[in-house]
């Protein structure tokens, strides 16, 4: 028993690599010596590894067993070194696993696809848009990056950067520069507003120096400090607190409009409001708006302007980025 718990505890010291490779070399060596000591109960390949795998595993299933005192010599020396090895192996495979989970969860993993969305600073706001995310598109991959010692939430295609994002870093281990847009949200620990615009500034800043090609949004609390991010080539901005009291005082005034604004901004059911590419046979604006009114969408803007329909007989712009009103389904036939 001494001998055979020593053995044991080195098969547990052992680098993985060599137990992994030891495994596969005690499952090929026995199936071969198998049928060499018992050639009529395993006349082929397949049923020797067979046997092997069920007794190194088990305790095997009786539907082969050895019939000479050799091969029975060996499968009881094969129970005791097989399922001992194995079980090692099984075991630090349920460690890994665990030990995966733990990093995973506390940010410790680099992220290493590509066209993901990155969100910078945990909050409701971003647990919002995370949401809004994922309904509108459920194919995409999210990376979260926060100072919190375990992510906020995690699942098949969400994922956890644990750093500061000023951190470059940080930024590098959610692979930034390989990814299609990053959010930044202000941090609202921070009472003041001009340090909570300088901290999300710098987080720009530091973006923007090693992504400048990723597009950037960022939520800035006064919109006087908006020059200061358009200096550091930040894409779009969100205004929190100019948004909320636009919002509340139009809906003073126009009863209802609040619902038409929810509608947009969120994917739950109707009309939403969609970019499209141009198309090569539309020349001006006109083009586009009759023939997207035929398939059942109202073009509204390009880009910013929203006077599309003062300027139909205009070319359109070759950087133009069009939006529409209309359903999934008029959207789905529309870009296809």
């Amino acid at each position: 028993m001494l001998i055979l718990r020593k053995l044991f505890m080195k098969m547990v010291d052992m680098n993985n690599h060599l137990l992994f490779i030891l495994s596969f070399l005690l499952i090929f060596l026995s199936t071969v010596l198998i049928m060499i000591l018992d050639p009529e109960t395993f006349t082929n390949w397949f049923d020797a590894l067979w046997w092997v795998m069920t007794t190194v595993t088990t305790v095997g299933y009786g539907d082969y067993a050895p019939i000479t005192t050799e091969g029975r010599v060996f499968a009881m020396i094969l129970y005791v070194l097989g399922i001992g090895l194995i079980g090692v192996v099984i075991g630090k495979v349920v460690d890994g696993l665990s030990a995966f989970r733990v990093k995973r969860e506390e940010g410790k993993i680099m992220y290493k696809g590509k066209e993901h969305f990155i969100i910078i600073g945990w909050s409701k706001k971003a647990g919002y848009a995370l949401h809004e995310m994922i309904n509108t598109s459920k194919d995409i991959d999210i990376v979260i990056i926060d100072e919190r010692e375990k992510a906020p939430i995690l699942s098949e295609n969400i994922y956890f950067v644990q750093g500061d994002g000023v951190s470059i870093e940080t930024l590098e281990k959610a692979n930034i520069k390989e990814a299609k847009s990053v959010l930044i949200f202000a941090d609202d620990s921070i009472e003041e507003t001009q340090l909570v615009d300088g901290k999300t500034l710098l987080i720009a800043s530091t973006v923007e120096s090693i992504a400048p090609e990723v597009h950037t949004v960022v939520e800035v609390m006064e919109e006087s400090h908006i020059k200061n991010f358009q200096h550091n080539q930040v894409d779009d901005f969100i205004f929190s607190h100019e948004t909320i009291s636009s919002l509340a005082v139009r809906t003073i005034f126009s009863e209802g409009v609040s619902q038409v604004y929810g509608q947009l901004l969120q994917r739950n059911h109707g009309d939403d409001l969609y970019q499209i590419p141009k198309k090569p046979e539309w020349h001006t604006y006109g083009d586009a708006f009759h023939d997207l009114l035929k398939e059942g969408a109202t073009l509204i803007a390009d880009g910013k302007n929203l006077g599309v329909n003062r300027m139909l007989d205009q070319p359109i712009r070759e950087q133009a980025k069009l939006y529409v009103v209309c359903d999934e389904h008029t959207y789905e036939k529309i870009t296809k």
